[in-house]
């Protein structure tokens, strides 16, 4: 009797595969966004961190364009995923001010400025 109930549940149980991709791509964003929060400043923390989840999800999207993940499927999928690190980025995009953003553009080109006449 206790046999095919364990063949049944082997067949049904849900996959790990999408879990175990969203634990990497959570690792992915934790150790930039730990290193955004220690080095810059206060106020360019959101756009930064929009900008590394819209990252991430373009990465989601393409990992799941490239192993041909269904769509339409009940389980968590890679698009899944990208989704919502696309409406996370979104979140901290509109929660940051259009001040901080040009801030963090303008330090960007300044770096880039430095960089360039030290090579």
């Amino acid at each position: 009797m206790v046999a095919p109930y364990a063949n049944w549940t082997t067949r049904n149980a849900p996959s790990l595969e999408p879990f175990g991709i969203l634990a990497l791509l959570s690792v992915l964003i934790a150790v930039p966004a730990f290193l955004m929060i220690r080095v810059l400043e206060p106020g360019l923390v959101l756009p930064a961190f929009s900008i590394l989840l819209f990252a991430e999800a373009t990465i989601a999207a393409i990992v799941a364009r490239s192993i041909h993940v269904r769509r339409n499927s009940e389980n968590v999928t890679l698009w899944d995923i990208a989704g919502a690190f696309t409406m996370m980025g979104c979140a901290a995009a509109i929660f940051s001010e259009p001040d901080q953003m040009a801030q963090f553009f303008e330090e960007l080109g300044e770096a880039a400025q430095d960089y360039g006449t030290y090579r």
